[in-house]
C-alpha cells in the first residue's frame, strides 16, 4: 500500500492533438543561465515536448525527469523543456543539483498550466495551485501532436506512447 492517497482529478481541458498550443512567454532556465523565452520562440527552433510536472521538490517532478533521463529524451530530436511553478532560482538549483541535461520555463503564478486547463489545486491550500502531470508533443507551427495529462494524483505519463509518437527520434 503506497503512503498516500490516490486522487481521481477532475477532468482537464487541455489542448487536444489537432489544437494549437498557447503561446507564453516566461523564464526559461538552462545549465548557464535564464531568460524570458516565448514557446513561439522555442518553435521556431521545430518540434518540442513541453513537460508539465509539480513543483521542483516533489517526488513526481524528481521521478519523471529522472525517467526522462533514464530513456535519454536529451537526445531527441524534439527540444524538450519542462513547466513548473518553481522560482528560476529554484529551477537552476534543481538542474544543478541533478545535472538535468534540460531547460525549465519558470511560472509561479501557474499561469501557463491554466492556460493550458491543467491547473491544480493543492488541498488544503487556499489560492495555491500547481500544474498537474501532463506532456505535450508539439510541432514547429505549435500544433498539439499528442496530449498527456494526469488523470489521477499521483500519475506518471505514458512514456512509451510519447516515445512512439516521437518515433524514431530517440537514441537507442
Amino acid at each position: 500500500m503506497p503512503d498516500f492517497d490516490v486522487v481521481d482529478l477532475e477532468p482537464a481541458d487541455h489542448p487536444e492533438p489537432g489544437e494549437t498550443a498557447p503561446d507564453f512567454t516566461r523564464p526559461l532556465v538552462g545549465e548557464e543561465y535564464w531568460e524570458d523565452r516565448s514557446l513561439a520562440s522555442l518553435a521556431e527552433n521545430g518540434r518540442f515536448v513541453l513537460v508539465f510536472t509539480p513543483m521542483n521538490g516533489s517526488f513526481l517532478a524528481r521521478y519523471i525527469w529522472d525517467e526522462l533521463v533514464d530513456r535519454k529524451w536529451d537526445t531527441s530530436d524534439a527540444t524538450v523543456v519542462g513547466v513548473t511553478i518553481s522560482t528560476p532560482y529554484e529551477h537552476k538549483r534543481f538542474v544543478d543539483d541533478h545535472d538535468l541535461p534540460f531547460e525549465l520555463f519558470s511560472d509561479p503564478g501557474n499561469g501557463v498550466a491554466e492556460a493550458y486547463g491543467i491547473a491544480h489545486d493543492l488541498d488544503g491550500m487556499a489560492g495555491v495551485s500547481e500544474p498537474r502531470p501532463a506532456v505535450f508533443v508539439v510541432d514547429g507551427d505549435r500544433t498539439v501532436e499528442q496530449a498527456w495529462v494526469a488523470s489521477e494524483w499521483p500519475d506518471f505519463p505514458d512514456y512509451d506512447a510519447l516515445e512512439a509518437v516521437l518515433g524514431n527520434d530517440l537514441e537507442e
